[in-house]
């Protein structure tokens, strides 16, 4: 059979074994609430306060700075952003954020709006970087929240989040980073960089799915969502999931050992592959910023052909990718985020979005590369899009055999 190549990390990571041999104790044995007084919930909780500590750790939070446990990162966005909303409505109802967010920010800022709270969404410029002189024009002393994610999934692109932090701390706002797509792959310090409030995920540390987290310094005051018993220190009541927690914790240990060597292997295959698609395709274009990116991400476009069409090639030949964000994949629309940077409703269709992971080799790199010059041609060749001049080139040209890893 044809070995399969995943190239979609972005949407979902594997659990590292070593994570699932961490969590099995619990998840099979260990049945004690984290809440209960005796010692099989004694223990309970001391799993769930080591997997805190291990997360305050990889993010360099201090003692007495909290680490709430979520369900995910779209909980822990809705947390920070309703939670500061709410619990500060009566000094301020004005919330910014960016254009390119993901859509567990955006839509809870425009839920809001519903609510009477006044939210500016930031532009970007090509390249996806938010725009500093607007940030610093539409800050307000209304201003509750600034939500800016620290990297884009989909185009890659970091933000300069400690001058971001230096701009909104001239202010009594809160400062909001959602964190889930670099966190794990890029040294996050929230000490060094004065965040207020970050977004974290397990799975996008090869860690379980279900579980996420929300750093939140030493005086920030939240309202919380969920009433309940009081678990989490009142900010989200509901018995924790106890193997979900423990297999998060262990992910971040794992991180906080393996992420220099580990970044510096993808960000080595990210610009092979990013190269050895650019460079023999004709009408092809990086999406993102070249230099400032996330080391795993390869988001490029191919002019006259749809991103679908090319996703359902490359599923052919054993190859996942995607054509963008996972929560916008259930649409035919083109993500909010090309149309952000400035790409037309055509040019965003032909994107495509290759997310490496540690199980990839070069081998699979070069399989890619191989495949993709033939792939577009043919495409090409069948597009009513594709210029006279450029489909007469792709009729020129003869597609020789293929062989596929195994």
């Amino acid at each position: 059979m044809v070995r399969r190549i995943y190239l979609d990390h972005a949407a979902g990571r594997p659990v590292d074994t070593r994570v699932l041999k961490a969590m099995t104790p619990y998840a099979k044995l260990r049945l004690g609430n984290p809440s209960s007084v005796h010692s099989t919930g004694q223990e309970a909780r001391q799993a769930i306060e080591q997997a805190r500590t291990r997360i305050s750790k990889m993010i360099n939070a201090k003692e007495g700075e909290l680490i709430t446990f979520t369900s995910g990162a779209t909980e822990s966005n809705n947390m920070a952003i309703k939670g500061v909303a709410y619990r500060h409505k009566n000094r301020g109802a004005h919330i910014i954020t960016s254009s390119i967010e993901h859509m567990s920010v955006l839509n809870p800022c425009k839920f809001l709006m519903t609510k009477g709270f006044k939210v500016t969404f930031l532009p970007v410029d090509q390249y996806g970087f938010v725009n500093l002189e607007s940030l610093k024009r539409e800050l307000t002393n209304d201003t509750i929240l600034v939500s800016i994610m620290y990297a884009n999934g989909e185009i890659g692109t970091i933000q300069p989040i400690k001058e971001i932090s230096q701009i909104v701390h001239g202010t009594d706002a809160y400062l909001h980073v959602d964190a889930t797509a670099a966190n794990g792959q890029i040294p996050i310090d929230v000490g060094k960089e004065n965040i207020d409030l970050l977004t974290i995920s397990s799975n996008d540390l090869y860690g379980p799915q279900g579980v996420g987290a929300l750093y939140a310094r030493r005086g920030s005051r939240l309202e919380p969502l969920v009433h309940g018993g009081g678990q989490e220190r009142g900010l989200r009541s509901g018995t924790e999931n106890l193997s979900g927690i423990v297999g998060f914790g262990k992910a971040a240990e794992l991180v906080s050992e393996e992420m220099s060597t580990e970044s510096e292997r993808l960000r080595k295959l990210r610009d092979k592959l990013i190269e050895g698609l650019l460079h023999p395709i004709p009408y092809s274009f990086l999406n993102g910023h070249s230099a400032n990116r996330l080391p795993n991400n390869a988001a490029v476009r191919f002019s006259f052909i749809e991103g679908e069409s090319l996703l359902l090639d490359l599923d052919m030949h054993g190859v996942a990718a995607s054509s963008g964000s996972a929560c916008t994949a259930k649409t035919l629309e083109p993500s909010h985020v090309m149309g952000a940077i400035g790409l037309k409703h055509e040019e965003a269709h032909g994107s495509l979005l290759f997310t490496l992971g540690k199980r990839n080799t070069e081998e699979e790199v070069n399989y890619v590369i191989q495949i993709m010059p033939n792939i577009v041609k043919r495409l090409r060749e069948m597009s009513p899009l594709t210029p006279s001049e450029l489909r007469k080139t792709v009729q020129r040209e003869s597609d020789g055999p293929l062989q596929k890893p195994t």
